[in-house]
């Protein structure tokens, strides 16, 4: 029994990190001017240009990056990945029945870039530390690292700057330089997070993170 709680012991960090990227996306996000890149940015531009819905264009989009980190990431990484989509979407549905608990960052938006990205960092850096992701955009981030072997964060910042870009054509700029600067903190936390403390194969902690 108790080797079996080890080995699934990972779930507690993935469901934390689900709470905790709830946490901000709800009590911060929802209630800003400031948008998303990544997955839910093309969803929004998708249903600007062309009226496709997000009920529609959602699962295909998000499902083409899980099948993404299946492929280059195995298939541990869609079991984990179920684990913090579905905790991410249970503890918002019950962050819901209660008034936020933060203050209305709308008339401070560089607070609420600055302080939504330290609950999106955090709490996306401790999911993808365990190798799952809570949506598309951290599914298609992590594939992307592993097959060009690049920084997580630079897959991030290429996704979703990519997309920011294209949302200038119908949001206005200054929302968007707000959105740039969560995305820019965000993925780079996310980074650090995700490489905090690690260890090699020999047990020597690496000495370039954190």
């Amino acid at each position: 029994m108790k080797k079996l709680f080890k080995k699934y012991f990972y779930l507690v960090y993935i469901l934390i990190g689900a709470f905790i990227l709830a946490f901000g996306m709800y009590n911060i996000h929802s209630r800003t001017i400031i948008t998303e890149g990544g997955i839910w940015g093309i969803e929004l531009l998708l249903n600007h240009w062309f009226g496709l819905s997000p009920a529609v264009t959602a699962p295909f989009l998000d499902g083409t990056c899980y099948l993404l980190g299946v492929i280059f990431l195995g298939k541990d990484f869609i079991i984990k990945s179920m684990a913090g989509t579905l905790g991410y979407s249970f503890f918002y549905a019950v962050l819901e029945q209660f008034p936020p608990l933060l203050p209305d960052f709308d008339s401070v938006p560089a607070a609420a870039a600055i302080t939504g990205a330290v609950f999106v960092g955090i709490g996306a850096g401790i999911v993808v530390r365990q190798g799952g992701a809570c949506a598309g955009d951290d599914a298609l981030a992590l594939a992307i690292s592993k097959k060009l072997k690049c920084k997580i964060s630079t897959a991030y910042l290429a996704t979703d700057m990519t997309v920011l870009l294209l949302s200038l054509s119908y949001i206005p700029f200054r929302q968007i330089f707000y959105s740039v600067i969560t995305v820019l903190l965000s993925g780079w936390i996310i980074e650090k997070v995700q490489n905090w403390k690690k260890k090699e194969p020999d047990g020597a902690v690496l000495s370039e993170e954190m």
